[in-house]
Formats: C-alpha cells, structure tokens, sequence
C-alpha cells in the first residue's frame, strides 16, 4: 500500500467525482483508478460500487470503513511531518479552527500568539455549528474547535475550559440609558430589539433566558452576525443581546454602550475542543499549548476584561495531563 492510493480515495470520497479527484490530487485519472483498483486488490474488497461507465455511484460499507481510516492514516502521516518541524522550531502548514459566531473577539488575541510563534503557519477559521464541528474532528479537517461546553454534543473529545461568557445589551448611546450599567431582561425585553435568527445557539439559548422572566420578545431584524446587529444599534434606535467581551475586544462602536444584563445574571463556559486519541496532532498540540499558558497566567481573562494586552513569554515547558470528557 502506498500513501497516494489513500489520498486517491479520499478525494474520490470527498469529490464525488473521479475526474475531480484527479485533477485535485494532479494526475490523471487512469492513474487514479488504477491506484485505487490496486488498493481494492491489496484489501480483498471492492471500495467503490460500480455500474455503467465510470460515474462515482458511491462507496461499498467496506469502502466507508476504508475511507475512515485512510483519513487518519493521510492526518497521522501529516502530524508526523508537523511533529518532526516542531521538534526543529518549524512548524508550518494550516491550522484549521471551527468556531462559534460568539467567538470571534476572542480569536484575535490567541492567533496573534499562534503567529508570532510559528510565522510558518496560516491560519484558516471556519464559524460553524455544533455539528460540522463535530464531522470536521472526526475527519481530520479540524484541529480543533471553541465552543460552549454545557450545549457541546462532539462525541468523545478532549477539552480545555478557556473562559466564562457573560451577556450585554448594546443600546444607543441616549439620555435614556445614560448613568446607567444594568439592565433587567425584562427591561431589555420591552425594547425593539435586532438579534440572531432562531437557528443559531446563541439566540436559542437568549430566546430561553427571555422565557424564564415571563418575555418572548419580537425582533425587528434578525441576522447570522454579531457585527451586522451591533451596527444596527450604532445607526438605528434598535438594542442588541451581546456576549460581554464584545464590548472590550474590539470596542464598542461609537454611539453605543454595553449594560450589563441583570434579574437574572446567566452565563456559559467556553471550552477548547480536540479529536480524541493516543497522538495529538501538532497544530492542535501547539494551540492548546498556548491556551493552557493564558489559562494559568490569567492573561486571556484580563484581555477579555479589557484590562491588560496579552502577553506570551515563551514556549511551554511542562505539558500539563488534559481532562477529557
């Protein structure tokens, strides 16, 4: 077996298309097929079902299995390579990183670590839900994800607490709201209001704590973007539900301020999550590295406070045992 015929087949799986999957992997594509036909040999099952002409018609329940585990031999070859730069202060290549919308002041301050110490490495971030979080660990497209813990149904994983999420209502900056640094949800609730549309984790679970005080309030306008709601309040007279560091990192837009939401105070933990496993890939390796350093030095708290830049003095030189759930 060689590790081109596991690539041959994971593009095929991915592509759904075998003239694809050759242009994707750069041959053509009798060499693909005769790579996989000679994958198919090696096993002693067929991979690909097959009919008329050479149309993908999906994979055989042995072919599934076979692509599962081509995808942790391609991801184990690859951490390999990662390992050995690492060892040599080199690493390169992509760290890939699924998110919740919610996340993404957060983000700054922990890549900008991740880039200053590994100028090799690009970063690629994907704001996703629970569930493509959860089939890009299990495939290897992921290296790891950030997303709330208590709500988090990603299978077996390992995980690391990074921060508390508090809630805020962003409100035009008028006489009414002047002097003023709370807010009761019931207040908030009489007020037109644009939020996240019902699909979105952050908005279900806002759309829970209205509930709880006896509101079910209508928004005006809803959207995927945090950032598109926030200028809703900057130019119109509409309110916002934020997660507090929003108004820390990267700032509150003009014309606008955060009240702190009260009566009742609610609150979510954000965890770091990576794929299950004897080997940590590097990219997932190198990152958690760094959040564990913020985590004990207090640093990503103090940045989420708006209180104190980040500061990172160097490589970790004790790894720390990992909680898994």
């Amino acid at each position: 077996m060689f590790i081109r015929q596991f690539r041959y087949l994971v593009a095929v799986a991915e592509e759904r298309h075998f003239g694809r999957a050759a242009q994707r992997c750069n041959v053509t594509q009798p060499s693909l097929s005769s790579g996989i036909k000679q994958l198919e040999l090696e096993l002693g099952v067929p991979i690909f079902l097959r009919g008329r002409g050479q149309r993908f018609q999906g994979l055989t329940a042995e072919g599934e299995r076979v692509a599962v585990w081509s995808r942790a031999i391609l991801a184990y070859c690859d951490a390999m390579r990662k390992e050995v730069a690492t060892m040599q202060n080199q690493l390169s290549g992509n760290l890939r990183i699924g998110a919740m919308p919610s996340m993404s002041p957060v983000l700054p301050a922990l890549l900008e670590i991740v880039r200053a110490k590994y100028p090799g490495v690009r970063i690629d971030v994907q704001f996703i839900g629970n569930e493509a979080m959860k089939l890009g660990l299990n495939n290897f497209s992921l290296d790891v994800a950030l997303t709330y813990m208590d709500k988090a149904d990603l299978g077996r994983k390992n995980m690391l607490p990074i921060y508390t999420e508090e809630l805020s209502l962003l409100v035009p900056d008028r006489p009414e709201f002047q002097h003023r640094d709370t807010i009761t949800w019931k207040e908030a609730a009489e007020l037109p209001l644009a939020m996240l549309r019902p699909s979105m984790h952050e908005r279900r679970f806002v759309d829970q704590v209205f509930k709880s005080v006896g509101c079910s309030p209508v928004p005006r306008v809803e959207s995927e973007s945090i950032l598109h709601l926030m200028f809703q309040v900057q130019f119109t007279e509409l309110c916002t539900v934020i997660p507090s560091h929003f108004a820390h990192a990267p700032g509150l837009h003009r014309g606008t301020r955060a009240l702190r939401l009260i009566n009742p105070i609610v609150t979510q933990e954000v965890g770091l999550f990576w794929a299950d496993g004897e080997i940590v890939l590097p990219m997932a390796n190198a990152f958690v590295s760094i959040v564990q350093k913020l985590n004990k030095s207090g640093e990503l708290r103090k940045r989420l406070e708006g209180t104190k830049p980040v500061i990172y003095d160097g490589p970790i030189s004790k790894r720390k045992k990992l909680e898994r759930v």
